[in-house]
């Protein structure tokens, strides 16, 4: 039997998957993507794309496809809170519209510099994109409706088993390594005897246990809808707490609802949908039902290893989040973009095999501070009591929806506005990381301060001519040379990487980074930088 040879297969086509594919393939690295379903997505799932996460699809050349997806240019991106849909409004964050996001971009600074702001899509469309992207590339070899059986470390490289979906033998597969971007129930981490970390089981009235997922067609919804639009909507009352993202702004919904003790909505029918719907809107409204199913909230899981040998997870393999904040996409897509460069720099004898030691290193500690900071914002909100004096008339009432606005207001803003969670993971302690002795701000989810200190995100600036000073990046190292003294580059020539030297004689930019030199690595973290190009001594 013809044995299939690869450099890189990998275990899964959702984001994690299908990112990592497009990051090794436009480095010319082979890779083979096998996923058991016959597609990607086709419920919503994930609902909100991060900025660094859009910044990374800017680099790769589509971010404007992404963002012309899911809402309308000029459909409102709020998160809004209301006792029921067509009831009373509790709080609201108000967010730019797609349209607007791309103009406010090059207006705003501080914790918000940034090449891209956020972008309300579901993750059906992102993955879409992803795909058609990663099948374009020549040395990718994508096969949605394959599955993974069986592998096998053999120290030098990756003997494994994949074979069709209902039919077909199995076909032998050789590579150099292996990555298993196979969710939550990971063959690859479970073959590989990885356990997990963390917690689960955690109860909350909302956001805590089992939760009611309905992909929904609701075209009469804004004929009902009394308040502003808005891309969120959370239903807050005693009898079913429950949240519904908008998908394309007309229509369709992703509903989610809280399943209380006693019920099973393993069982639930479409008529049941039908009827927690009506719970969250107030009233009946006829519905067509796309599909449904359940999940559960309350994971704050991290496996306690990031691979093994020539094997390596990512993504929910990896680690499992409660959605709030948004955090497990966008995660699972900087897991991609970390270990993609980090193989094919191994793989083409730039660097050593033990540089993949650094993909463990670097992204376990950043998927402990992202789970923990989901978790803070599911207890702010899961934890908030919703009394039936909400919906009361009189005095009573008022004064229950004015505490909860209150709460609700500020909590809003503590998972919505997140700066500080989105641009402020760092890779301190990496041997990827030349430290330079500096201390790198405090981190904090809803305040971001740029800083060139080695082992976090470049600091953004928009150019003289309008370009965002990361389109300027090479597309792998960049050595950034700034002010108009420059110093002396030759000993980064001279040290094999895929180099761009650019500079850029703007003193802005020489205070921001606080430095005449830095170097830049392929998945834009600061490396180093410094005044003298003799010191830098890679690790």
């Amino acid at each position: 039997m013809q044995v299939l040879d690869t450099e890189v297969l990998v275990a899964g086509g959702g984001p994690f998957g299908l990112m990592l594919a497009n990051e090794l393939g436009r480095r010319g690295v082979r890779t083979l993507v096998v996923d058991a379903k016959p597609s990607t997505a086709f419920n919503p799932q994930a609902n909100a794309t991060q900025a660094r996460t859009m910044e990374h699809f800017r680099r790769l050349g589509f971010a404007d496809e992404v963002r012309a997806l899911g809402l309308p240019p000029d459909h409102p991106t709020d998160i809004a809170y209301f006792t029921r849909f067509t009831a009373w409004e509790l709080a609201r964050l108000t967010l730019p519209t797609a349209a607007e996001a791309v103009r406010n971009v090059k207006t705003l600074a501080g914790s918000w510099s940034a090449a891209e702001l956020p972008h309300r899509v579901s993750q059906k469309f992102v993955e879409a994109v992803l795909r058609r992207h990663a099948q374009a590339l020549p040395a990718n070899d994508i096969r949605y409706g394959w599955q993974l059986l069986s592998f096998e470390d053999r120290a030098t490289h990756v003997e494994a088993l994949v074979q069709p979906v209902g039919a077909g033998a199995p076909v032998p597969v050789r590579a150099k390594y292996l990555v298993g971007a196979d969710g939550a129930r990971s063959m690859v981490r479970n073959a590989l005897g990885i356990a997990w970390a963390g917690h689960s089981g955690i109860k909350r009235d909302f956001m805590g246990g089992q939760m009611f997922a309905a992909y929904i067609r609701a075209p009469g919804f804004y004929d009902v809808f009394p308040h502003a639009r808005a891309w969120m909507y959370v239903s807050v009352n005693a009898e079913r707490r429950a949240f519904m993202a908008s998908v394309d702004g007309r229509s369709e919904f992703a509903f989610h609802a809280a399943v209380h003790p006693g019920e099973d909505a393993d069982r639930w029918t479409p008529d049941d949908a039908r009827r927690v719907f009506a719970e969250a809107v107030g009233r009946d409204l006829p519905i067509e039902i796309l599909s449904l199913g359940t999940w559960t909230a309350g994971h704050s899981l991290v496996a306690q290893a990031f691979g093994k040998g020539r094997v390596f997870i990512g993504g929910d393999a990896a680690h499992l989040f409660t959605p709030t904040g948004g955090l497990g996409y966008n995660t699972a897509v900087e897991d991609a973009v970390n270990l993609g460069w980090k193989l094919a720099q191994v793989l083409r004898g730039v660097s050593a095999p033990s540089l993949l030691e650094s993909y463990e290193i670097e992204r376990r500690p950043l998927a402990l501070r992202n789970t923990a900071y989901a978790r803070r914002f599911a207890d702010s909100v899961g934890l908030f009591s919703a009394r039936p004096e909400l919906e009361a008339e009189g005095p009573a009432g008022e004064a229950a929806r004015a505490e909860a606005a209150r709460h609700l207001s500020a909590h809003v803003r503590m998972e919505f506005n997140i700066p500080g969670v989105t641009f402020g993971g760092r890779y301190d302690g990496s041997p990827a990381i030349v430290p330079d002795g500096t201390t790198p701000p405090p981190d904090e989810a809803n305040v971001y301060v740029p800083t060139a200190c080695p082992g976090g995100r470049p600091p953004h600036a928009w150019l003289a001519d309008g370009r965002s000073l990361y389109d300027t990046f090479g597309p792998e190292w960049t050595l950034l040379v700034l002010g108009g003294d420059a110093p002396d580059v030759a000993p980064f020539t001279r040290l094999g990487l895929d180099l761009a030297v650019v500079r850029h004689e703007d003193p802005a930019l020489r205070a921001l980074y606080e430095a005449p030199l830095v170097l830049i690595r392929p998945d834009q973290v600061v490396a180093w930088r410094g005044a003298d190009a003799a010191t830098y001594t890679p690790r």
